[in-house]
């Protein structure tokens, strides 16, 4: 394949779907972290063993191949890779070569650009592989066989990124879209990314970059090895195709090994599974209960909302978010409702160091708020305040402003009051802005608001403090 552009990146990217029971056998995917306790011999190969397909796997892997408009084959056929590795007990991994169950499917990143994904296939997981010391310097390894055979789908993308932003952008996009299918568990799931990268300078030759966890991480490694290979061509080495593993310690590649090819693990068709039809009826049914996904809602939020295409991809980025902005703009203006969500409750959340599904408080409690911002009945400082403290526990929010006295002043006269005993009180701050120093009205400013305990808007002060001081 010839290559213009400088930089080429391909991503292949594991995620492990969040069913309860492994890929082939009734072995539970979560529970006891003992090591080795999570097996049968099925899952660890034993001689005589048959696997038997998971059902809902495949169900959540078909939502991923329909999100990413891949073309869906009719049926699903399972290989055997074989390699000899201490992570696979019956040295060979059940997986998808000839005919994956999805494929030509593309997903679009925030810049309007499309990435081609050249197939979605099904396998089981590895086991774990502990090295005490480091891949590196460990004499021994230990193996943990409870992953192994966990349900896998892997996405493998054209070479189409041209940079590393571009892939940290791809991966929090696909993130995005397993959220909303909620076939993926973000916090606790696993998701690995093996990335390709060439360079022009040496004639696209690729390299691959093994085991990538994080958005930041995969960043960070791609950066270093386009730096990497720059330098060496720079010194006049010639790069060879190989597979290197990222240590995010000390934040290099080293050399895994040279690269083989796909026909170097001898893929033959699994006989114990049998070919799996993938009906019209199934795919129909799966496709009824896929959800309206994030781009879906970014265009919603566009057209029917009038929000800006900023403020529409941030809610849209968290499903949570999006469904509780469409339950509020319902009741409130959706414009006060984006400003409010995408910036004061998010602010909150990551002061509180809380994701949004981590509290107690849902759509009436912030309509219940911001109705009373959009009435003017209390101000925004204090609706801050007021949302502060929903975070921590709720509560009737009409009655705490109440018993709290918390509406706003809207009394001129009760304001003006304030604002003599404020210029009387700050003679300074006063001569200081009829000098010129804007940042002095602030300060009288402030000194209202706090007499008013903020019950008063910052902008009818400003006016009423300027009108008397001339």
């Amino acid at each position: 394949m010839e290559f213009k552009s400088n930089v080429v990146i391909g991503i292949e990217c594991h995620v492990e779907l969040s069913t309860n029971t492994k890929l082939f056998c009734s072995c539970p995917t979560k529970g006891s972290e003992e090591p080795n306790t999570r097996v049968c011999e099925v899952c660890l190969g034993h001689p005589g063993s048959k696997p038997v397909l998971n059902k809902k796997a495949v169900e959540y892997a078909l939502k991923l191949c329909m999100a990413l408009n891949c073309k869906i084959n009719k049926e699903l056929i399972f290989s055997r890779k074989s390699y000899f590795y201490p992570d696979m007990s019956k040295n060979y991994q059940i997986t998808q070569y000839e005919i994956p169950l999805g494929e030509n499917g593309s997903l679009k990143l925030k810049s309007g650009k499309e990435v081609g994904i050249t197939r979605v296939h099904m396998e089981e997981d590895p086991a774990s592989l502990i090295h005490p010391s480091g891949m590196q310097q460990s004499a021994y390894v230990l193996v943990d066989y409870n992953r192994s055979g966990n349900p896998l789908l892997e996405i493998v993308t054209k070479p189409e990124l041209g940079n590393a932003e571009e892939a940290r952008e791809f991966m929090k996009q696909l993130i995005t879209t397993l959220n909303y299918l909620k076939i993926f568990d973000v916090n606790n799931g696993i998701i690995k990314a093996d990335a390709n990268i060439s360079i022009k300078e040496s004639h696209h030759t690729r390299i691959e970059i093994k085991n990538i966890t994080g958005f930041k991480e995969i960043e960070r490694a791609l950066n270093y090895e386009i730096a990497r290979q720059k330098s060496a061509i720079a010194e006049g080495k010639k790069l060879e195709q190989e597979t290197r593993s990222w240590d995010s310690d000390k934040g290099i590649t080293f050399l895994l090994r040279k690269k083989e090819t796909e026909e170097d693990y001898g893929y033959i068709l699994d006989t114990d599974l049998v070919k799996t039809e993938i009906t019209k009826d199934l795919v129909d049914k799966i496709r009824r209960e896929m959800p309206e996904l994030a781009h879906d809602k970014i265009k919603k939020f566009i057209e029917k909302h009038k929000l800006k295409k900023e403020d529409a991809e941030i809610l849209a980025a968290e499903k949570e978010l999006a469904e509780m902005f469409e339950k509020v703009a319902e009741e409130v203006d959706p414009i006060l409702a984006a400003k409010w969500l995408r910036r004061e409750l998010i602010r909150v959340l990551n002061y509180n160091k809380k994701e949004i599904h981590e509290i107690q408080i849902d759509e009436k409690h912030i309509i219940d708020l911001l109705k009373l911002v959009e009435n003017k009945k209390i101000t925004d400082s204090v609706g801050q305040k007021l949302l502060e403290k929903l975070i921590e526990k709720p509560f009737d929010v009409n009655e705490y402003v109440k018993k709290e006295k918390l509406e706003a002043v809207s009394d001129t006269k009760e304001i003006e009051k304030y604002c003599i005993e404020a210029i009387i009180e700050h003679p300074q701050a006063v001569a200081d802005y009829k000098h010129g120093e804007k940042e002095a009205l602030n300060f009288i400013v402030g000194a209202v608001m706090k007499k008013t305990k903020g019950k008063a808007t910052p902008k009818e002060v400003n006016e009423i403090i300027k009108r008397l001081i001339k």
